[in-house]
C-alpha cells in the first residue's frame, strides 16, 4: 500500500488528517483536469486562435488589419464563437508542454495517492507529449524552437503564414519546451542535448544582444525592435539558468545574468513591471500573470544559484504581486488598478509564485477561489474569465486547462517534497528520502 501523505507532517492528527484530505481533493482535480485534456486528444481553442478560423481563410483578402478585426472579435466575445467561426481545434505547443509535465508528476504521486488511473497512464502520456514536442519543433532556425500552432496577427506583423502550421520561434514557447525536455530526459536520453540547441535560437534567430548594462532578445521575429517584452526576457532568462544547471556552463549563467540585470532595471518603485519597456508600447498594464512569470523566474534563478544578486528584487516584487495583483480571498486582480476580469491563467500563475514561495496558505486560497467560481466539478473543466456581471463559460484547452493541471501539480509536488519542484517533479533521491521517511516509526 502507498504510504500517505499525512505520514510527513508531524504536527498532529487531526491537521495532519486535514492536510491529507485537502491534497487528495486536489489531485482528485488534477485527475479529472487531465482526463478532459486526454479525451480530446489534448486539441482545444486557444486565447489568440481567430486566425485559424476557415470562415477567415476562405475571404479573398490578406490585410492585416480586417485579420486583427476577426481574431479579436473572436478573442474579446462575451460568447465563444470559435464554433460559428469554424476556429480549428489544435494542440497549442505551450500547452503540451504544460501537460507533459503534469503527467509525468502526477505518474510521481501516484506513490502517495490514490486515482483511478495507474501511473503508467500517465507516464505514458508524458512520454508521448514530450515526443511530441520534438517532433513538432519550429523547424529551419538554429536550434531546438517553440512555436504556436496557430497564426497570430499582430500590428507589427504575424507569426508564420496566412495558413497552415506556424512555424515562428517565440521565446516563451521555446523556454517551456526546454523544460519539458530536461524534466522528460527519463524517455530520452538525447533531450537534454537537443535542448540545448535552443540557446542558438535566442543567440541567432531571437537576435540576443546587448542592452543597458545588460541583455535583451525578440519575443518573436515580427516583434517591434524599439521594445521589449519583459516577461518574455524574464522566461528566456530561466531557460539559460536551468540549461546552466544542467551542464554547468558558466558562459549560459553569465547570458542569463545580463537578461535578468534588464529586467531587475525595469522594475518600477512600486515593485511590479509593465508588461513591455517602455511602458508606453504595451497595450497592458502591470497586470498579472505577466508579473507572476517574471516573479518565477527570479524565484527559479535563487533556487538554483543562490547568490542573492537579485533577493530586493525578488522581495519587492514578490510584495507587490501578493499585495496588489490577489484579493486575501485567493481571487486574482487582473493588475494593479482592476479587478476585473478575473483571468483562470492569473490564478494558475498566482498557484505557482506562492507554492515556490512556500506561501502555502496563499496558494490554497488561488486553488479554493478557482474550484468555487472557475470549475464544473462534473466536466473537469475550468472557465476563462470572471467579469463582473458575467463569466466567460469557455475552456481553452492550454489557457485553462494546462496551466491549472500544471499549477495544482507543482502544488500538491512540492508539499509533498517539501522544495520547489519547477516542473521537474520529485526526484528519485527525493522519492527514497520520502520513503524512508515513510517507514520511520
Amino acid at each position: 500500500m502507498n504510504p500517505s501523505p499525512k505520514q510527513y507532517h508531524r504536527d498532529g492528527d487531526a491537521d495532519a488528517d486535514a492536510d491529507t484530505e485537502r491534497l487528495q481533493r486536489y489531485v482528485d482535480v488534477l485527475d479529472d483536469v487531465l482526463d478532459y485534456a486526454r479525451e480530446r486528444d489534448y486539441k482545444g481553442w486557444d486565447y489568440g486562435d481567430g486566425m485559424s478560423s476557415r470562415l477567415l481563410l476562405s475571404v479573398p483578402i490578406d490585410n492585416r488589419w480586417f485579420n486583427l478585426a476577426v481574431q479579436e472579435f473572436i478573442k474579446r466575445s462575451p460568447v465563444n464563437v470559435r464554433p460559428l467561426f469554424l476556429v480549428e481545434k489544435r494542440r497549442n505547443f505551450k500547452g503540451i508542454t504544460l501537460f507533459a509535465m503534469a503527467n509525468r508528476t502526477r505518474a510521481q504521486l501516484a506513490e502517495w495517492f490514490d486515482g483511478d488511473r495507474p501511473a503508467e497512464t500517465y507516464r505514458d502520456d508524458a512520454a508521448s507529449l514530450t515526443e511530441w514536442l520534438v517532433e513538432n519543433q519550429a523547424k529551419g532556425y538554429s536550434g531546438f524552437a517553440g512555436s504556436h500552432r496557430h497564426v497570430i496577427q499582430h500590428i507589427s506583423g504575424r507569426n508564420g503564414p496566412r495558413s497552415g502550421i506556424p512555424h515562428s520561434p517565440n521565446i516563451v514557447s521555446t523556454a517551456y519546451g526546454v523544460k519539458a525536455l530536461l524534466a522528460g530526459r527519463e524517455f530520452d536520453p538525447d533531450y537534454p542535448d537537443i535542448a540545448k540547441t535552443a540557446v542558438d535560437v535566442m543567440l541567432n534567430d531571437l537576435n540576443y544582444r546587448p542592452k543597458d548594462d545588460g541583455a535583451v532578445m525578440d519575443y518573436y521575429l515580427s516583434h517591434p525592435k524599439d521594445s521589449y517584452t519583459l516577461n518574455a526576457l524574464a522566461i528566456g532568462a530561466r531557460l539559460f539558468v536551468e540549461l546552466y544547471d544542467y551542464f554547468g556552463d558558466e558562459e549560459l549563467l553569465e547570458r542569463a545574468e545580463k537578461v535578468y540585470d534588464f529586467v531587475a532595471s525595469k522594475q518600477t518603485d512600486r515593485g511590479g513591471w509593465y508588461y513591455r519597456e517602455p511602458a508606453s508600447a504595451s497595450h497592458l498594464s502591470m497586470d498579472n500573470h505577466h508579473n507572476g512569470f517574471i516573479v518565477e523566474c527570479f524565484q527559479r534563478y535563487e533556487q538554483l544559484v543562490g547568490s542573492g544578486r537579485y533577493d530586493e528584487t525578488l522581495e519587492r516584487g514578490l510584495d507587490f504581486y501578493a499585495r496588489e495583483l490577489f484579493d486575501e480571498d485567493g481571487a486574482p486582480n487582473f493588475d494593479e488598478e482592476h479587478p476585473y476580469p478575473r483571468d483562470i491563467h492569473a490564478t494558475a500563475q498566482g498557484i505557482l509564485v506562492f507554492t515556490y514561495a512556500g506561501q502555502y496558505d496563499r496558494a490554497e486560497r488561488a486553488i479554493d477561489w478557482a474550484l468555487a467560481n472557475m470549475y464544473v466539478p462534473s466536466e473537469g473543466r475550468f472557465y476563462f474569465r470572471k467579469h463582473r456581471f458575467y463569466t466567460k463559460r469557455m475552456t481553452l484547452m492550454r489557457w485553462c486547462q494546462a496551466w491549472m493541471a500544471y499549477a495544482i501539480a507543482e502544488y500538491v509536488a512540492t508539499r509533498i517534497s517539501g522544495e520547489p519542484t519547477h516542473g521537474y517533479g520529485i526526484d528519485a533521491d527525493g522519492i527514497e528520502r520520502l520513503r524512508a521517511a515513510a517507514e520511520r516509526p
